[in-house]
């Protein structure tokens, strides 16, 4: 079992069957899954995307500053970080949402000692922000926290129950892989469940990554040890 873990979500997940935004009933969902998850004892912090609402990148693609586009993505991450909050806080979990662009009214700072005083105290932390930097991806941000934190892994919720040796929704006999280090990860041009750099860095800080599906408690399964997805160390 892990005592201190980094949930990364994507904001796409937070639409659930809707195109885009906030499906309440899928975060309401979400909620009562994470709440599993810290009734095993073990402390959490989230990182959440903003792809629900935008994607930094292709906004810039089509005119925009990159900054500028990357700065808005930001917001959006803390739109969701709110949502996820007063969901969680519905569910009597206790939870703070803290922020790496400076927005006090809504939340927190994101400040290293009080998140880490958080999760000892048995409250959930959203990180929201991403980095506080454009050009860094909500990816790496999650492994950035991590490491940061002195998390035991990166738990990172996808549509996929793990890695596979090619894409298993393009093809039928795509293998998944149980273990795999973090060089054969970064080696493969078929690996797409997250970014280069946020793999980069997580090899760097010697950080596991567990990839797997976000469905009925997997969340609380991954954070008890069990042997679903898959694991890069």
């Amino acid at each position: 079992m892990y005592k201190r873990i980094l949930l990364k979500l994507s904001g796409e997940q937070l639409s659930g069957t809707l195109d885009h935004g906030i499906d309440p009933e899928f975060v309401g969902w979400l909620a009562q899954e994470i709440k599993k998850a810290a009734s095993t004892g073990a402390q959490i912090a989230i990182v959440v995307g903003g792809g629900n609402w935008l994607r930094g990148a292709a906004y810039a693609a089509h005119g925009l500053e990159r900054a500028t586009a990357d700065y808005m993505g930001m917001l959006a991450t803390i739109t969701n970080g709110l949502a996820l909050m007063d969901m969680l806080e519905s569910q009597g979990v206790s939870v703070r949402l803290q922020s790496n662009l400076r927005m006090e009214q809504v939340a927190e700072p994101f400040i290293r000692r009080r998140a880490i005083r958080h999760m000892e105290k048995g409250r959930v932390v959203i990180i929201a922000g991403g980095t506080g930097k454009p050009y860094i991806t909500t990816d790496t941000a999650a492994v950035s926290a991590a490491l940061e934190l002195g998390c035991d892994a990166v738990l990172k919720a996808t549509k996929v129950d793990g890695i596979y040796d090619k894409d298993p929704m393009k093809h039928d006999d795509a293998i998944r892989k149980e273990t795999m280090t973090h060089q054969e990860a970064l080696a493969s041009p078929d690996i797409q469940v997250m970014d280069r750099a946020a793999l980069g860095m997580a090899a760097d800080g010697k950080m596991p990554i567990v990839i797997f599906k976000l469905d009925e408690d997997t969340i609380s399964r991954v954070v008890s040890g069990d042997n679903i997805g898959t694991h890069v160390r």
